[in-house]
């Protein structure tokens, strides 16, 4: 199962009452069937996405080697540029059906009306892998405005505003479908709980906008009370928080929080908050899991286009989403290393990318040259295979 395999992977730098963001698992493992495995090496399907996708999935691969971790990959470069990549798409989805385990860069979605359907929602919903999971915890060497963040966003993948139901009702009037089931309330809800107790997290608190939308999102408040009464005796608290006035107290106190969990697009909103209160999307991983497939990508989804091709992306986030995978594989000793040497490289703060303001410095015997400003996600992908 992605179990947790804390206390081998964190370094000194990191000890504290958990270690850091992406070293926690326990999510329920792939049960129906087995990932496919021929010879003692694992079959991924890797997407690298649109944006910096290749440049920060090179940096795995290059990683991946370096270790000779046993995993073989079926690339498809599937990118939502146009609907031209339609067939491509179709292969790959057959692919991570096949494989049932994925490594995935952001597909860029279209905003105008005559584009296509957003192909990382098609992925969730058409393998109904329900639960994303986005970790979010301050770390040592990447000092920000709060030094104490540590929570867990649960956020459901399959309807709510997500489920892409529009119409035009008539000429300037659309409708837009909110679909919301007790059924689907009910799984995500106990996935949070059972993530909390496998985490050893004691708080689990439900975010929602049911003051306005009381049928759908009350659906979901009350499906989540039904469950958080099941777990009380285990110790788990549990409240709830509107949507509006959770992004103020993330803001403001981030402590407070633990587990969340949320319908799709409060998902959005809040990964997105989460991710500016540790450093930025460049190093918060996730995931995307259900009951029979897990899809493994960067927590807070940006294509970030604006830099694709320069090799100033930071590849960290990619790196640790892919050491999530090989704790799901149950390559624990691999992840460790992998994580721990990710997490060393950004606490040494020696090797910095733009995003994370720094300057680069030559590694001695590995780089050729020293120069100053931002690091290039070679150089820290470099830097990471140097600690490893």
């Amino acid at each position: 199962m992605l179990r947790n395999a804390l206390a081998s992977a964190a370094r000194p730098a990191l000890h504290q009452s958990r270690a850091a963001t992406t070293l926690s698992a326990g999510f329920p493992r792939v049960t129906q069937r087995s990932p496919t495995k021929y010879g003692g090496v694992y079959t991924v399907t890797l997407i690298p996405g649109d944006g910096i996708g290749a440049e920060i999935t090179d940096s795995v691969k290059e990683i991946f080697d370096y270790v000779n971790a046993p995993i073989e990959w079926e690339q498809y470069n599937v990118s939502g540029m146009s609907s031209a990549g339609e067939d491509l798409f179709k292969q790959a989805m057959e692919s991570l059906k096949r494989n049932r385990v994925g490594l995935k860069g952001i597909l860029f979605t279209p905003i105008s009306q005559s584009g296509h359907i957003s192909w990382n929602v098609a992925m969730r919903q058409q393998l109904d892998i329900y639960a994303s999971v986005v970790l979010c915890k301050s770390l040592p060497g990447f000092p920000t405005r709060h030094s104490n963040v540590d929570f867990a966003i649960i956020r459901e993948n399959t309807e709510g505003e997500y489920s892409g139901l529009e119409h035009q009702s008539y000429p300037g009037v659309v409708e837009s479908l909110k679909v919301m089931t007790r059924a689907k309330a009910e799984r995500i809800s106990r996935f949070a709980f059972d993530f909390a107790l496998k985490n050893d997290r004691k708080k689990v608190t439900c975010i929602h906008k049911a003051n306005i939308m009381k049928l759908g999102d009350g659906l979901f408040l009350n499906t989540f009370r039904k469950v958080a009464e099941e777990y009380k005796s285990a110790g788990i608290e549990a409240n709830d928080m509107i949507i509006d006035n959770t992004s103020m107290q993330l803001v403001a106190k981030p402590s407070q929080f633990d587990v969340m969990v949320m319908p799709n697009l409060y998902g959005a909103i809040i990964s997105n908050i989460g991710a500016a209160l540790v450093g930025g999307p460049g190093i918060v991983p996730g995931c995307n899991v259900g009951s029979d497939y897990a899809l493994f990508e960067p927590g807070c989804r940006h294509v970030a286009s604006d830099i694709m091709g320069t090799n100033r992306a930071n590849p960290a986030a990619m790196i640790l989403s892919a050491t999530m995978m090989l704790r799901h594989l149950g390559l624990d000793s691999i992840a460790n290393n992998i994580a721990g040497a990710t997490f060393d490289v950004i606490n040494a703060g020696e090797v910095r990318t733009a995003d994370m303001n720094g300057e680069s410095i030559a590694l001695s015997g590995y780089l050729c040259s020293t120069f100053s400003g931002a690091a290039t996600t070679s150089e820290f992908t470099a830097a990471v295979i140097k600690k490893l």
